[in-house]
């Protein structure tokens, strides 16, 4: 099958090690995938402008807390930047370029920004992928602040995000026993991450076909994520395109034979292979 230029550039940028792949760059080529006009370069120039006005404002000593300041001002002052609360599952909140053009986004692609243009006045930042919620975290060592992007910058401790883990689960969390909890994620995971989010919505929204280009590139980042064929070929099942959906179910049993839904996707499958006798 050929792929949309969008879908190649993705693939091309994402083929490097993790730790070379520009992140701003990869999403993007997800964006443009919606939006085929859509000038990569354009935004990654739109980034950078951004960061040379950061750049602008920074005081001679760059402190840790005095820089995320300064950015707070700048992104959720000056241009304000601004968490969606009103349409938060608009698809538009997980394309970088909508979320730069109208200035608001989902926890994610706000860290996005941020992260970007850190990264472009030499304050490089990481990824969290905290349940329920997306931080991101100055990369000095043994340095434990999180900033919550969606939130104006409001900066947190590990006990602020203790007790919202624990809100979240209903039960209190140690992060001294679940230190992943709050783990730098790589960038191919980051990008997973909105993609996830991009599925999730198409689904609840029966664009199908959307969806499954969604879960192609999770698939194309994380080779080994066994729910993901699954959910690919439940979409087939519904789609009737019977030898997709077998395909994708025989290998998400193969991966994970001891799943909950073992029988229920074993008996889909005798199911769909009658199906696709007649």
């Amino acid at each position: 099958m050929d792929l949309v230029p969008a879908r190649q550039a993705f693939q091309g940028a994402t083929s490097v090690p993790d730790d070379q792949i520009d992140l701003a760059e990869a999403a993007l080529y997800i964006a443009q995938e919606e939006y085929p006009e859509l000038s990569v370069a354009d935004y990654l120039r739109l980034l950078d402008q951004l960061a040379l006005e950061v750049q602008s404002r920074l005081p001679q000593e760059r402190y840790p807390l005095r820089v995320i300041q300064v950015l707070n001002q700048y992104l959720y002052q000056h241009l304000r930047f601004k968490g969606n609360t009103t349409d938060y599952y608009d698809p538009c909140n997980s394309f970088l370029n909508d979320v730069m053009d109208r200035r608001t986004g989902i926890p994610i692609t706000l860290a996005l920004v941020y992260m970007e243009i850190a990264r472009r006045v030499d304050f490089p930042m990481v990824g969290i992928g905290m349940p329920g919620h997306f931080l991101i975290r100055p990369q000095v060592a043994e340095m434990e602040l999180y900033v919550d992007a969606f939130h104006g910058g409001e900066t947190l401790f590990v006990q602020d995000c203790q007790a919202r883990l624990s809100e979240l689960f209903g039960q209190p969390v140690s992060l001294e026993t679940m230190p992943t909890l709050l783990a730098p994620i790589s960038t191919r995971r980051f990008l997973a991450r909105m993609l996830t989010n991009l599925k999730m919505i198409y689904l609840n929204r029966g664009q199908l076909q959307k969806a499954v280009a969604a879960i192609d590139r999770i698939l194309w980042l994380l080779p080994q994520a066994p729910i993901e064929y699954r959910d690919r070929g439940l979409i087939a099942y519904q789609l009737h395109q019977w030898q997709d959906a077998v395909e994708d179910l025989e290998t998400y049993l193969a991966s994970v034979p001891e799943a909950e839904d073992a029988i229920a996707i074993q008996r889909l499958l005798h199911q769909i292979k009658q199906e696709g006798e007649k």
